[in-house]
């Protein structure tokens, strides 16, 4: 494929996991060394057709501000390729737990059929909560499908309700509709609330700011994806595993290009 035929596509995608984009993004970009101004355009350009996405803010703005703007493709994209979060989710998940998850999350998604002992329930988000139901079925996995009338109930019957971020900000995170709702529910019954943010998914504020003002929409309630209030949440999942909210925001290592953001005031 052509690289700028690549990159189109990604600009275009949906349904694929952050990985993936990122890794279609730096094949894309790679073709673009000794063209500074083209690197900045195409950056922009699929930051711009994938607003949520917060690895590909972080991967951009990592490739924008280096010396070395191609070197940083391969390194960032081979930091993002070995990211050890689902791992260390499946590692730390309680011993035969019940756990409350929504629709169908790529680094969850890794993590739970690990973990033979615990039982999943999965709300059903964007109708995509029976087809990740069915998944850990084919792993012998015990799940329940829920559908989205029981998100409360389920929230508060789980032993911990696990939310998968696709970009977290310094008080704030963007995750699946549904999120805000099953993480209060959680709160307020006495139910741990653990987020899973794992490499590129953590922004400095300027950064979140930007792909916030992207996303936002003047009806909410009809977006896939919401902003959350980070202090629902009682842990952050990532690379060292289950971490307090202050300790897992010391590891944003996305730096501020904003550049990335164009025709908005950061």
């Amino acid at each position: 494929m052509h690289p700028i035929e690549r990159l189109r596509y990604v600009a275009r995608a949906s349904g694929v996991s952050q990985a993936v984009l990122v890794q279609e993004t730096a094949q894309a970009l790679a073709s673009f060394a000794g063209d500074p101004h083209g690197l900045v355009t195409a950056c922009q350009r699929v930051v711009s057709r994938q607003p949520s996405s917060g690895p590909l803010v972080w991967f951009a703005a990592r490739v924008l501000t280096a010396g070395d703007p191609i070197s940083e493709v391969w390194a960032a994209a081979g930091e993002l390729q070995a990211d050890p979060t689902a791992a260390e989710l499946a590692r730390a998940l309680p011993d035969d737990s019940r756990v409350c998850v929504l629709g169908w999350p790529s680094e969850i998604g890794e993590a739970l059929p690990r973990r033979g002992d615990v039982e999943a329930m999965v709300v059903d988000t964007l109708h995509e909560g029976a087809g990740f139901t069915s998944s850990l079925w084919n792993v012998d996995m015990e799940a329940a499908d829920v559908p989205m009338s029981g998100l409360g109930a389920a929230a508060a019957a789980a032993d911990l309700v696990v939310l998968e971020a696709v970009a977290i900000g310094p008080d704030t995170f963007l995750a699946v509709s549904g999120s805000r709702a099953a993480a209060a529910v959680a709160k307020h019954a006495g139910v741990p609330v653990w987020l899973v943010g794992g490499v590129g998914r953590l922004l400095p504020k300027r950064m979140f700011d930007g792909l916030r003002r992207r996303v936002e929409t003047d009806e909410p309630w009809d977006a896939d994806d919401e902003f959350v209030p980070l202090d629902l949440v009682d842990s952050i999942v990532g690379v060292a595993g289950p971490e307090t909210v202050a300790d897992a925001l010391e590891r944003c290592n996305c730096p501020v290009a904003p550049e990335l953001f164009k025709g908005i005031v950061l």
